[in-house]
């Protein structure tokens, strides 16, 4: 076994590939450092770097050895971490958001919740704009975010809304006045597009490459904002799958919202970086789901 000074040795100085940096950033001497790096070369049997007066490599064995050994120490800091936050009780702070507005009555009712729980934990609650819901759970400016699934490369708790599809289409286009349409009238028109930063299981969820017969789909422009998109709609560029809440939530006297009979529902719920598993985000979601109903089916 490895003790955990020799790890951190080890890939700091795979970080930095610089003995005078590495043993600065760990407050030790240049030659300490050299010491503990010949000491895991001689227990695995072969150089780790590549040392020349000039220059710090690591040899392939090195470059494994510290791809293998990143996540676990890692995982080994989560833990650790984890295991304080549950000691100390969930306290600091917390930041909350949702995205779109039917989702932001389940995210008061989770925040009421929770504080009630934990009342020594503060929450912040923000509505989230699309094009920055990623990059603000990414950077950490956002905890926890109510919104559709999927949302790929991201921790996805249980559903906790369902609601059918509708197709978005100017209010004097041909489908405006059809009870329902299939998925397959796709096919048949531009459809606009979300903006580049949406996630790409998302888009081909919400806005498919072919109907599901094989169809191709015809790619419309694209809106940067939700109320973008329908109002390239609403100018006939294209139409555009949506939840049929938004009839509700987003009236428009030239926009027209047509049911979809054969689509699956749309489902939406809390979602989190992996990584930012604290007790703070577990115990959010819990309460999420106990303050609301699960949806149907």
């Amino acid at each position: 076994m490895l003790e955990r000074y020799e790890v951190e040795t080890f890939l700091t100085l795979a970080g930095e590939l610089h003995f005078g940096r590495t043993a600065e950033r760990l407050r030790v001497t240049t030659g300490r450092v050299s010491h503990v790096v010949k000491k895991l070369e001689r227990r695995i049997g072969a150089p780790l770097f590549e040392r020349t007066s000039r220059v710090v490599r690591l040899t392939p064995i090195g470059t494994r050895l510290a791809d293998d050994l990143r996540p676990l120490v890692a995982g080994m800091d989560e833990a650790v971490q984890r295991a304080i936050e549950a000691g100390r009780g969930v306290t600091g702070e917390l930041r909350v958001a949702f995205l779109g507005e039917w989702t932001a009555p389940v995210l008061l009712r989770a925040v009421s919740l929770f504080t009630e729980r934990h009342p020594d934990c503060a929450v912040h609650v923000h509505e989230a704009q699309l094009a920055s819901t990623r990059s603000s759970l990414l950077d950490g400016s956002i905890d926890v975010l109510i919104a559709a699934y999927p949302f790929d490369g991201m921790a996805n708790g249980p559903a906790l809304l369902s609601e059918g599809r509708a197709l978005a289409v100017a209010a004097g286009h041909p489908l405006a006045g059809e009870a329902s349409v299939s998925l397959e009238v796709l096919a048949d028109h531009p459809v606009v597009q979300y903006p580049a930063v949406t996630s790409a299981e998302f888009k081909r969820d919400r806005t498919p490459e072919r109907t599901p017969s094989g169809r191709p789909v015809p790619t419309g422009p694209v809106g940067n904002t939700f109320s973008e998109m329908l109002s390239l709609v609403a100018m006939g560029r294209g139409v555009l799958p949506v939840g049929e809440h938004t009839r509700r939530y987003y009236p428009r006297p030239d926009v027209a919202y047509v049911p979809v009979h054969d689509a699956p529902p749309i489902r939406r719920g809390p979602v989190w970086r992996e990584t930012n598993t604290t007790a703070r985000v577990r115990e959010f979601v819990r309460a999420a789901v106990d303050a609301n109903p699960r949806p149907a089916g």
